[in-house]
């Protein structure tokens, strides 16, 4: 019995080792803020959800990378449009319990949720696409170079002033 107590000693220990690890990497600095310019009622507002949503008409995310090494996952992106509903998507995450998100998709990408603020006139437009990337990776390079920086300049260009994030 002793090992096994240890056993979950040592697995309780290795987030903590993580998230100490991921706090030292890069320089400190000062977190940018952005207030907004005008009311969230005349904002165009775009929904990023790390849950691995794709429509079932794209390319799935690669499971298969994350299943050769654990620590890194696919570093793509998938683009939802605002009348995606649940029977649309597919769910990719390795590391969560897809049964809820596949139930009812608002769970991990909120866009009915958003179209009713809509139609309430609580925020001015739902953006005409929405995001969902892998959020489980140890290994982040290619997200940050890549991915972040892809999904940021779309939305620019569909002039988005407000972007509702959804850890999961």
């Amino acid at each position: 019995m002793a090992k096994i107590v240890n056993s979950y000693r040592f697995l309780d220990g290795i987030p903590k080792q993580i998230m100490k690890h991921w706090a030292t990497l890069g320089e400190r600095r000062q977190i940018p803020w952005s207030p907004l310019a005008k009311p969230m009622s005349q904002c165009t507002v775009s929904i990023v959800s790390s849950a691995g949503v794709a429509l079932k008409t794209d390319e799935p995310f690669d499971q298969e990378i994350e299943r050769r090494d654990p620590w890194s996952s696919d570093p793509s992106y998938r683009v939802l449009p605002r009348a995606t509903v649940t029977g649309d998507v597919r769910v990719y995450h390795l590391h969560i319990n897809t049964f809820f998100s596949q139930q009812d998709l608002n769970c991990v990408m909120p866009l009915e949720r958003l179209s009713q603020l809509e139609a309430q006139s609580e925020v001015a437009h739902s953006a005409p696409s929405h995001y969902s990337y892998m959020g489980y990776t140890l290994r982040h390079d290619t997200l940050l170079r890549h991915t972040v920086p892809d999904i940021i300049g779309r939305l620019r260009q569909e002039q988005v002033d407000v972007v509702v994030l959804v850890p999961v």
